[in-house]
């Protein structure tokens, strides 16, 4: 595939090494990773080396993102990062026809509608295992607040370009997790007023 097709995402540079850090301490040792919402697939071509003999698997149900995902694989020499499947959120069922033992979710739900936050936790109980994780990363509100000015700011510029997005309650995640059958077991604090927020099903 062509170079031209791989896409830069600034903050993936910025984000990567924190995540990954609480990852491998929330992953299971093993098994197929399901990343949510991949976008340009920077993380993948990282975070796949960096967390073998799990297996990485991207998706996007945006075409040209896919594009640079496999063009970002095509330039690495991983062994362990699969192609990315053709993944709606909100979809009733997951084009994923191996067992997955986690997923992985950065940056999406405040820049999508709520019902992608709801699809992907109906997508959660769908396909992972009892003890399954389900990994977030991002901005979050707290008591119905923002943490940092700058989020406040951040979620207003959202909410310009897209009513429908915007910086979620942590509090709201959790309920939408709970119902569900997920369980909040930890939450990180991360750089530029971020959260990992870590669920489990049980």
């Amino acid at each position: 595939m062509n170079n031209d097709a791989r896409l830069y995402a600034s903050a993936t540079q910025r984000n990567r090494e924190p995540i990954l850090e609480v990852l491998t301490q929330v992953l299971p040792p093993s098994g197929n990773i399901l990343e949510i919402a991949s976008g340009t697939g920077e993380h993948a071509v990282y975070f796949a080396p960096r967390l073998s003999p799990r297996q990485w698997q991207p998706s996007d149900p945006n075409p040209q993102l896919r594009a640079s995902i496999a063009a970002w694989t095509a330039q690495s020499t991983i062994d362990n990062l699969d192609p990315p499947l053709d993944l709606d959120v909100t979809a009733p069922t997951w084009p994923v026809d191996k067992p997955i033992t986690a997923i992985v979710n950065i940056n999406m739900i405040h820049i999508s509608p709520w019902s992608a936050c709801l699809g992907l936790m109906a997508g959660a109980r769908r396909i992972l295992p009892l003890g399954g994780i389900l990994y977030l990363y991002g901005p979050y509100k707290q008591g119905g607040e923002h943490t940092a000015p700058s989020n406040a700011a951040f979620d207003e510029s959202l909410r310009a370009q897209n009513p429908e997005w915007g910086i979620r309650d942590l509090e709201e995640v959790v309920a939408a997790a709970k119902a569900q059958e997920l369980a909040l077991v930890d939450t990180y604090q991360m750089p530029a007023n971020n959260l990992s927020v870590v669920f489990k099903y049980f």
